[in-house]
């Protein structure tokens, strides 16, 4: 099956974001633009997962989509020619702070999780390091190292992708507070690095003149926030509809 996916979203738990930004809207927008796969984003915060497993039934092995009566609600808000299938997957991103090396790291990750039940264990874990409560997007003083370790603690299917891998701030190769090297910034554990997240800021050609990451998958999303930004940026598929494929 081919099919688009935008994994990189936020919710309205996350600052600067839409109040529009609920379930029920992202999977309408979804449909509008085609995509059939959109994270939920924002999983770490207690209000939102509470929400999607209020709103959300599993329908494919670690998707899910909403429950029949507002699924319902939304395919009569939409154009027959939109009625596509409309998957959530769950995901978050984390703001990881940190001092290594003498300099302050500032750099934003990508996580995502097989099903609920890991993204609780990860959420526990996190709720004893830092403050996930107050931002869709926490910060946290912990080195992204360790916070891929804590990610692979709550499942060995834990999918770990730096973001947005060129932004100067925030990013790992940015140049006001990233590193020069993965294997810098992730020690021992590097191997499970599996793919970049380009973001924004750069494209395919430009990032295959670095030979350092030719044997990393290339990903880019919208990192939207607000529902009408979903697939500015989007991977494309051809795989069976599941987390695992």
């Amino acid at each position: 099956m081919r099919f688009i996916a935008d994994l990189h979203i936020h919710s309205r738990f996350s600052r600067a974001t839409s109040t529009d930004l609920d379930p029920e809207r992202l999977s309408l927008w979804a449909r509008k633009k085609g995509i059939t796969v959109v994270g939920t984003g924002d999983c770490t915060h207690p209000a939102w997962i509470r929400e999607l497993q209020e709103k959300l039934v599993e329908a494919e092995e670690g998707l899910y989509m909403l429950k029949p009566e507002l699924e319902a609600a939304v395919v009569r808000d939409i154009p027959p020619s939109c009625r596509r299938p409309s998957r959530f997957l769950l995901s978050c991103e984390i703001s990881c702070i940190y001092k290594r090396g003498g300099r302050t790291r500032k750099i934003h990750h990508l996580i995502l999780m097989p099903d609920f039940d890991a993204a609780i264990r990860f959420n526990n874990a996190l709720d004893r390091i830092g403050n996930i409560k107050s931002d869709g997007r926490p910060i946290l003083g912990l080195d992204s190292r360790d916070l891929l370790e804590t990610a692979l603690e709550a499942s060995d299917r834990v999918f770990f992708i730096p973001a947005h891998i060129w932004t100067p701030w925030f990013s790992l190769f940015g140049s006001k507070s990233g590193f020069d090297e993965i294997e810098e910034c992730f020690g021992d554990l590097k191997d499970h690095i599996h793919a970049l997240e380009t973001g924004l800021s750069s494209d395919p050609p430009m990032n295959r003149l670095l030979s350092a990451i030719d044997r990393y998958i290339l990903v880019s999303n919208s990192d939207a926030h607000s529902p009408s930004k979903l697939g500015r940026e989007a991977n494309i598929f051809d795989t069976e509809l599941n987390y695992g494929s």
